[in-house]
């Protein structure tokens, strides 16, 4: 028992109860809840500062303003979207932007085929990723030479230069000169690396250039779209080709 229901009960005064709330009432805010006096009086409070905040900005309003938004905009469902300018163009004008668009894209597919073209000349593919190994078929007379077989001997060469598929000199070659290039294995390893990071430069540019390609054409087929010919949709667009229409023949004067 609470010390303010012990005080009213020895000075015989009836202790004052609040109805508790129901359980299906309590999603109608703070007054229909228990016990929220405080909550209930912040809020009130909170209210009121908000509605003479708005009071004094109304007062200190220049009423001879004036922005765009005030024709700009409207109540869509009760809620406040600006409305949206619609575009004053000419399907002459259109054409013209999409055919602008068209050299742009395609200046830029061509600029990205010609930095394929210098990555290719520079990595001549080798050891490529992707690459259909190349074979090298020895053919023997007997089983007894198969089994003895030595690749580096008949390849004329140092057993440690067999795995490559350049720069692979033969034993007469050496003698005469040094070899040229890595031959550290720390060294060969980072010169792997930084040949597969341009393998992987020139597969970017190689689908980059492919994208391209098909936004030209995607653009080109919305272009001839504006013309007033009868048409019919022959396939649908995708991610890798645009849609193929299908126009009337019309005979050009």
């Amino acid at each position: 028992m609470s010390a303010a229901f012990k005080k009213a009960a020895k000075s015989g005064q009836r202790p004052h109860r609040e109805r508790a709330q129901p359980a299906a009432r309590r999603r109608l805010g703070l007054l229909e809840k228990k016990k929220d006096y405080r909550l209930r009086a912040d809020d009130y409070h909170k209210k009121q500062n908000a509605l003479r905040a708005l009071q004094k900005k109304a007062l200190d309003k220049n009423p001879d303003e004036f922005y765009f938004k005030m024709i700009r905009a409207e109540l869509r469902d009760g809620v406040h979207t600006i409305k949206q300018p619609k575009d004053e163009v000419t399907p002459e004008q259109v054409k013209l932007m999409r055919t602008q668009d068209i050299k742009y894209v395609e200046m830029k597919r061509v600029a990205e085929a010609k930095k394929i073209e210098r990555l290719k000349s520079e990595l001549h593919l080798l050891d490529a990723e992707g690459k259909n190994p190349n074979k090298h078929v020895f053919f023997l007379d007997t089983k007894k030479e198969v089994q003895e077989f030595d690749i580096a001997t008949h390849l004329d060469t140092l057993p440690e230069l067999v795995g490559r598929v350049y720069n692979r000199p033969t034993i007469a070659t050496l003698q005469k000169e040094t070899l040229k290039g890595a031959t550290e294995p720390a060294h060969l390893k980072k010169l792997a690396q930084q040949r597969k990071n341009q393998y992987d430069l020139l597969k970017q540019r190689i689908e980059r250039e492919k994208a391209m390609f098909v936004v030209a054409q995607k653009i080109q087929t919305r272009k001839d779209l504006l013309d007033k010919t009868h048409k019919v949709k022959v396939k649908k667009e995708t991610t890798s080709s645009p849609a193929i229409y299908k126009f009337k023949f019309q005979r050009k004067r």
